[in-house]
């Protein structure tokens, strides 16, 4: 693990895990660990295979029920509309799904689509919120390879889970792609906070609580372990604003949420 001082990286070494250079490389990173790019998707479905049960529980207990509210604002900002047709992409257990829903009504349609089994039946078959779960649609499929056609959907997001991609800029093209002109997609993702006081709090939380309560309440510490490593080798907010620009999107911006631990990016696609 980088000191405590180098924790974050710098702009320098984060570009390490973009595309080019994993393809170059054929190494990608799993937290701070190195292995074969080949082996990553293997290493993620592990992960939210031994965390699936607890996934929610987990989210609720190590965000103190913030979470919910992030969902809640980020949702807010694709400014849905009744009959829209939405993609929910890494959508897990489907709380941002379950909000959309509600949002496009009965005459839209959401799409939970997530490569893990484990955690799309863990949302599926919740008994809270029961009524809207079953009036998602549940699709297992590869963020890298979205199974649906070109310019299908009205809006895309995804919520935590983009960073655990492989190719993290191939499946924000595939969102692209698949998006309506005039689409609107949202990112919503953990980042660094902004205050250099909370943010070493913030360190110390993730990498000494956080592990803790990942070992006594959901029987892994790797995993919450692998969480907080994750988040700090994902671009910064000005730094995903220029993949996203790169990429094709227009109109990117983003907003900060509790003093940064969270921000969410929100871009479209050019109308024709």
């Amino acid at each position: 693990m980088p000191s405590i001082k180098n924790l974050w990286g710098s702009e320098h070494d984060r570009p390490d895990r973009y595309d080019e250079r994993i393809r170059r490389e054929t190494i990608a990173n799993y937290g701070y660990q190195k292995g074969p790019e080949d082996e990553k998707t293997q290493w993620v479905l592990r992960h939210f295979n031994s965390v699936a049960r607890q996934y929610d529980l987990m989210n609720t207990l190590l965000s103190f029920g913030i979470h919910y509210l992030w969902k809640r604002t980020a949702i807010g900002t694709l400014g849905l509309e009744p009959g829209d047709l939405v993609l929910d992409v890494c959508g897990g257990t489907g709380d941002l799904a379950i909000l959309a829903k509600r949002a496009v009504g009965a005459s839209g349609e959401v799409v939970v689509y997530d490569i893990n089994r484990a955690m799309i039946d863990a949302g599926r078959f919740k008994k809270t919120n029961a009524d809207d779960r079953n009036r998602i649609r549940y699709v297992q499929g590869n963020a890298e390879q979205i199974a649906f056609p070109d310019e299908h959907f009205d809006a895309v997001m995804v919520g935590f889970g983009i960073r655990n991609v492989t190719h993290m800029e191939q499946g924000f093209r595939e969102m692209l792609r698949v998006l309506k002109p005039g689409g609107r997609m949202m990112c919503l993702e953990f980042s660094k906070p902004s205050n250099p006081v909370f943010c070493r709090l913030y360190d110390f939380y993730s990498f000494t609580i956080m592990p803790l309560l990942g070992q006594l309440l959901a029987g892994t510490r790797q995993a919450y372990t692998h969480l907080p490593e994750s988040i700090r080798l994902f671009p910064l907010p000005d730094e995903l604003k220029t993949i996203l620009e790169r990429i094709g999107y227009t109109q990117v911006s983003w907003r900060r949420l509790t003093n940064g631990i969270a921000v969410i990016h929100t871009g479209k696609k050019q109308d024709r």
